[in-house]
């Protein structure tokens, strides 16, 4: 009597049930056919969710203790519900077959009965079964991955690790086994903690490692009961499923309004701190890389003298006081690093008292958002946009009619020309010649004319665009200023303020972002606008 080694395999966990090619009814119908044909099964091997198409044999442990029975003479017969069961990788299972059958074992398919090895047409058999075996995985793959991108562009949830601040839900979903397939939802006690992640980060400038740090404090847990790690908050900061868009391999949906949790601007604002604050973008930086530091500005303070970026540190003074007491304070500075080290001719300063340029901005700051508060209502603003759009609107029709004119006019001078080479025209050859060229050039010019004006009205709605944005912020921030916290200003000057220079006597000098400096630019102007039609 025989003796059986027999394998079972399933690709995915969800086929380990009574269905085709599970596990069970692959066990059923091996034990049926061995019966009749009079062996013995010994031992059965099971891989739950293993893929023949995808994983070596070299990886799989069954084959690989398969191998070590087989060369310890254990068994056989090795029995399989189908040969691709062994396996679907056409460049290695029929080698695997072969293997078996070199080392005296004999491999039998319930279906597809024995693969002998006698003649060359039987390895070309072999071959050919698998290769028709892996272009069906091929196939099944690309099925299966197209769908996949196709529910997600759908807005269908597809699986996967569930994004904190959501939870799933029963809509009334179903797939073709008549299964409930739930969806995601937001979850309100979650959405309020991801909101709280972005605005830190945005307003107090908190750093991934100190976010995490802070929310284990408070007690709060992830999906797993585990607590909130640096890489955990960076996969939410970066997560476009907060904006309520669904992706997964290149492929997004459009916006979900009801997952939305973070608006655009805030989520995109954690997007540039993450940006600003990678290695590769440092001399780009405009805000600190951790607003730990005592110093309101890191990142966007530079020398006036030779223009390198200054860096922060703290040094101790120590003092004698008038009873003879010794005494020491420690004090923020902001440190020349080419004039300290002598790597180059900057005749500035090699340290300045961070305290006292810290308060010059914050003074500053305070004036400008003071300048602000006088700024006129939203509404006016926009009252006074529409109207120059309406401007620019009334000038681009007259041009355009004038040139539409001009057009009909330069056609009926080329008509003219024609009856002039015939003889039939009142106007000489030269005359209209010289019409047609000052036309032309007429054309051109408004032509000409035309594009500019096009050019600025692109501009101005590029500005419009930009000016309530920066209106509402500017109004926060006049409000709030005051009352913020030492990170939260260390954030806004880090928005406000591109550049800022020192030089020798704290002489400063600001550079306003070109958003912010446009948007005081546009204020007066749309102001003046506002008070001659007011």
């Amino acid at each position: 009597m025989k003796r059986v080694y027999c394998l079972y395999r399933v690709s995915t966990a969800q086929q380990v049930d009574v269905v085709k090619d599970d596990i069970p009814m692959q066990r059923i119908t091996c034990h049926d056919f061995a019966a009749r044909m009079g062996w013995t099964i010994l031992v059965e091997k099971e891989e739950k969710g293993i893929s023949g198409f995808k994983v070596s044999a070299e990886k799989r442990d069954a084959i690989q203790e398969l191998k070590e029975a087989a060369l310890n003479k254990e068994f056989d017969v090795l029995l399989v519900f189908m040969f691709d069961r062994l396996g679907r990788i056409e460049n290695e299972t029929p080698f695997v077959l072969e293997w078996f059958a070199d080392h005296g074992i004999e491999v039998w398919s319930v279906n597809e009965g024995q693969q002998k090895f006698d003649q060359h047409v039987d390895k070309l058999m072999n071959y050919i079964r698998f290769w028709q075996a892996s272009g069906e995985s091929e196939k099944t793959s690309i099925r299966v991955k197209t769908r996949m991108h196709q529910m997600v562009a759908e807005g269908i949830y597809t699986g996967g690790s569930l994004p904190y601040g959501y939870m799933l839900v029963d809509k009334g979903r179903k797939n073709k086994k008549g299964q409930v397939m739930r969806d995601l939802a937001i979850c309100p006690e979650e959405a309020e903690v991801v909101r709280e992640v972005f605005r830190m980060i945005v307003e107090e400038g908190y750093g991934s490692h100190r976010m995490a740090s802070y929310l284990n404090k408070k007690g709060l847990k992830t999906h797993n009961d585990r607590d909130f790690t640096s890489s955990y908050i960076l996969r939410i900061m970066k997560n476009e499923i907060y904006r309520g868009f669904l992706s997964k391999g290149g492929v997004k949906s459009e916006r979900l309004e009801d997952l939305q949790i973070i608006p655009d601007k805030v989520f995109f604002q954690v997007q540039n701190i993450l940006e600003q604050r990678n290695v590769k973008n440092d001399e780009k930086r405009q805000i600190a890389l951790t607003n730990r530091g005592k110093a309101l500005l890191s990142g966007n303070i530079y020398c006036g003298h030779c223009g390198c970026r200054l860096a922060t540190s703290r040094g101790i003074i120590r003092y004698t006081r008038a009873d003879g007491s010794q005494r020491s304070d420690s004090r923020g500075r902001y440190i020349c690093y080419h004039r300290s080290r002598g790597l180059n001719d900057c005749d500035g300063a090699s340290v300045y008292d961070s305290e006292r340029i810290d308060r010059a901005v914050l003074k500053a700051m305070s004036q400008i958002f003071a300048s602000i508060s006088g700024c006129p209502e939203e509404e006016k603003i926009e009252q006074a946009q529409r109207k120059v759009t309406a401007e620019f609107s009334l000038q681009k029709k007259r041009l355009e009619d004038q040139i539409r004119k001009d057009t009909k006019q330069l056609e009926s001078l080329r008509s003219e020309i024609v009856k002039s080479l015939a003889g039939e025209s009142d106007f000489s050859g030269e005359d209209l010649a010289t019409a047609l060229r000052t036309l032309r050039e007429k054309l051109d010019a408004e032509t000409k004319e035309l594009e500019k004006l096009k050019a600025e009205e692109a501009d101005e709605k590029r500005t419009n665009d930009m000016i309530i944005p920066a209106y509402r912020q500017f109004k926060t921030w006049s409000v709030e200023f005051e009352e913020s916290s030492f990170e939260a200003k260390k954030m806004i000057a880090g928005q406000l303020f591109r550049r800022i220079e020192v030089r020798k006597d704290y002489e400063i000098t600001y550079e306003m972002n070109l958003t912010y400096a446009k948007f005081c630019e546009e204020w007066l102007r749309i102001h003046q606008t506002i008070t001659a039609t007011e």
